[in-house]
């Protein structure tokens, strides 16, 4: 893949999963408001309707009270009746219409029934009378005598009455103390049912407060300084005004709120977290990808570099023997053909490597394994390495330290693990290699130190470098033989072995490889 729509796909990507974040964060944000708002909404409603039902209630008594001092005093201690009369001459019936309309108005002392330092209160009874006559038109002045018909209503002057009543009722009312005029528990009672009506079910705080002081009509945990404090005018005028407030808080009023989006938060949370999830693992693997893809092609390209070689050596010798006067000397084609089968020999074991790996992953490589002491392990695969060193004009020196070294391996995979390891100390020594190997116990394990003075590694690739195919870049792919497959198969094995293999190193002054084996009694 290009690296510039790598790096746009990648961009493109975090920029949407960004922006999915935001939004989910944007929704439940403002369904919290939304259910903040709802929650305001019903505790109005809840307190508007408490402020009625206590306004109505001591309205109730208030006039019940009334009537039954009414109907003890039968009559009234002063009467006034008032009416205008009408008159009407209708031309078409040749008659004359006389409507009158009057008033008639009781007055009553009674006991005060709220204020005790008043003796008595003045009550007013209102009855209205209509009467409507109709006359013959004779011609005859003032002759009213040929009435023809007559009807007379009377009735209670209701609203004039209310009226009176409640204006006469307001004055008095409003002078007394709040504590009398209703109930903490009252309170309570029509509060508790209205807010659960709206499914509200928590603890809550009240009080009563008259021009922003408290009174003694509240809850024993009230603060008003709790936000949000939320309140209402309780026992309103004829102007729908009042020095009172009835307020109310909820000292868990937030976690009521959340508690009512919380299944739809949770949903929303994991939905997001397994977006995010799913990002990181595609990212992830496209940058894996990306990397396998730049290893595999230096791999083919170290492996073209590996064959090269070999193969132009065997077409050269299969030309030398071509020629007449190399094939007649037998020594000289012998060691042609000798050259021939070591180059072959070569490809046979680098593809080998190869399919060892490939059969180790797969499960499919058979490692048998058997009693061995490590030092002997140790000491055959010095032999094979130790001819190069030394035509590098390097050393390679072993401290056996340990004084139990019989571990359960398999003896060729594992003298090819400290081999591979040996060859890369080598390899990686720009100048003659210098290589200590160390053995010590460590209670029921064996380690196995390989310490080079080379070239080292930096931590990034101590991080990576038991991947299969990867090896360091260092400008030229092909100033160190290899593939990128030796450690890798290092690991496998120690793995295989119940081991562990780790290495410590530092960029120019050498890289340590220890591997730790358990012991065999």
């Amino acid at each position: 893949m290009n690296k510039r729509l790598f790096v746009l796909l990648v961009v493109l990507m975090s920029l949407s999963l960004i922006g999915i974040i935001f939004v989910q964060a944007y929704f439940i944000n403002k369904t919290v408001a939304n259910e903040e708002e709802r929650f305001t909404a019903n505790v109005k409603r809840a307190l508007t309707y408490t402020s009625n039902q206590v306004a109505d209630i001591e309205y109730k008594k208030y006039v019940r009270e009334l009537d039954e001092l009414l109907a003890k005093s039968k009559d009234p201690d002063s009467t006034d009746f008032r009416s205008i009369t009408v008159y009407k001459q209708d031309d078409n019936t040749n008659q004359i219409i006389i409507y009158n309309t009057g008033i008639l108005e009781e007055n009553f002392k009674v006991p005060s029934l709220i204020d005790i330092s008043l003796d008595s209160l003045n009550f007013s009874k209102f009855t209205g009378k209509t009467t409507t006559q109709i006359f013959d038109n004779n011609g005859l002045d003032n002759d009213f005598n040929n009435r023809k018909s007559n009807l007379e209503k009377v009735f209670s002057m209701d609203k004039l009455q209310r009226a009176a009543f409640e204006e006469q009722y307001r004055e008095e009312i409003k002078n007394t103390p709040i504590r009398k005029r209703v109930s903490k528990r009252m309170l309570e009672r029509f509060l508790k049912k209205k807010l659960r009506e709206d499914e509200i079910d928590i603890d809550f705080e009240f009080a009563v407060y008259h021009k922003d002081l408290a009174t003694k009509v509240q809850s024993d945990n009230f603060e008003q300084e709790l936000n949000p404090t939320i309140g209402v005018p309780i026992f309103l005028d004829r102007n729908d005004e009042s020095e009172y407030r009835l307020y109310i808080n909820f000292p868990e009023r937030k976690k009521f709120i959340l508690s009512s989006i919380i299944g739809m938060t949770m949903l929303s949370v994991v939905f997001t977290l397994i977006i995010i999830i799913a990002y990181a693992s595609a990212l992830y693997q496209l940058i894996k990808q990306r990397q396998i893809s730049e290893i595999k092609t230096d791999f083919i390209n170290n492996m073209t570099h590996e064959f090269k070689t070999p193969i132009a050596t065997i077409n050269l010798a299969l030309d030398a023997i071509k020629n007449p006067k190399i094939i007649s000397d037998e020594d000289k084609v012998k060691r042609y053909l000798k050259m021939i089968k070591d180059e072959n020999k070569r490809m046979h074991a680098q593809v080998e490597n190869v399919l060892r790996i490939s059969k180790l992953e797969k499960n499919e490589l058979n490692i048998s394994k058997d009693r061995v002491k490590l030092h002997d392990l140790i000491e055959d695969a010095v032999t094979h390495i130790e001819l190069i060193v030394e035509d590098r004009r390097g050393y390679i020196n072993t401290h056996l330290d340990a004084t139990k070294s019989s571990v359960l391996a398999n003896e060729t995979h594992f003298t090819n693990v400290i081999v591979n390891i040996l060859d890369n100390a080598v390899k990686y020594s720009n100048k003659e290699p210098k290589i200590d190997v160390f053995t010590e116990n460590a209670g029921n394990n064996i380690l196995l130190k390989i310490k080079d003075q080379g070239n080292g590694m930096s931590k990034a690739v101590q991080k990576k470098v038991f991947e299969k195919f990867y090896r360091e870049h260092t400008g030229d792919v092909h100033n160190v033989k290899g593939h990128g497959l030796g450690l890798a198969y290092v690991k496998r094995i120690v793995d295989d072995h119940q081991g562990h293999v780790t290495v410590e190193s530092e960029k120019g002054k050498g890289s340590t490889f220890i591997i730790k084996l358990p012991l065999i009694s």
